[in-house]
């Protein structure tokens, strides 16, 4: 089985086109060391990826998943304006692209596909990452997950992408390794496809219902 009348794919970025987890790892701990506060591997810091930078430094601050309600918000200010700086000058020191990705997004390109970043990262870290990677050419735009008033499992991002690509839910399909990518695909009735190489918070991608799953990113091109 594959797509069909399939015209542009959407494609989250941290954990489905680039493991960036050490150097999120990395930045983590520099704004814990400099609040003098306890840091964690980098194993630990993979489970907290995948909702966007505030929600990664106030889990990094409450030591866990959960986040603490009592979290002091000056706190969390101060906490955040030290990771940002530190990530955005160490963007790409340690971060990969996956294993084919490259090669399959330069296929699905010639193929006639138009691709598109949906992610909940800020937007302002996409484009170095991708240039640094060798990967802005390929996409004609991207999200941010600053860039709208919501951001992924609720579907805006993916139905604010249809709108500016001039196409339907229907002629769309989203590629990611999370929950927040399947229901916000789910949310808008688009077909999806899961990872399973990614940071679904140690979940089962196939517990969301993806209309595919698959273990290597070159897999998509049996599916377009």
């Amino acid at each position: 089985m594959k797509f069909t009348n399939k015209e542009v794919i959407l494609f989250d970025l941290d954990g489905t086109l680039i493991d960036s987890v050490p150097d999120l790892a990395t930045a983590v701990n520099h704004m814990l060391n400099a609040l003098h506060r306890e840091t964690f591997s980098e194993d630990t810091i993979r489970y907290w990826v995948g909702n966007g930078a505030q929600v990664l430094v106030k889990r990094a601050l409450s030591g866990q998943t959960e986040i603490d309600e009592k979290l002091d918000p000056t706190l969390f200010e101060k906490a955040l304006d030290i990771f940002l700086t530190f990530y955005g000058e160490n963007l790409c020191i340690d971060t990969a692209a996956y294993p084919n990705v490259s090669t399959t997004l330069h296929t699905l390109k010639e193929k006639g596909y138009r691709l598109v970043i949906v992610t909940n990262k800020p937007f302002d870290f996409v484009g170095p990452i991708l240039e640094a990677l060798g990967l802005d050419g390929v996409f004609d735009f991207w999200l941010g997950g600053d860039s709208l008033e919501k951001k992924k499992p609720d579907p805006l991002p993916l139905l604010h992408a249809c709108e500016h690509m001039n196409v339907s839910i229907s002629q769309c399909v989203m590629v990611g390794d999370s929950r927040n990518d399947l229901l916000a695909a789910k949310n808008c009735g688009m077909q999806s496809v899961g990872v399973t190489y990614g940071y679904n918070y140690g979940e089962e991608i196939g517990i969301y219902d993806p209309t595919f799953i698959i273990d290597d990113f070159s897999e998509l091109n049996a599916l377009l």
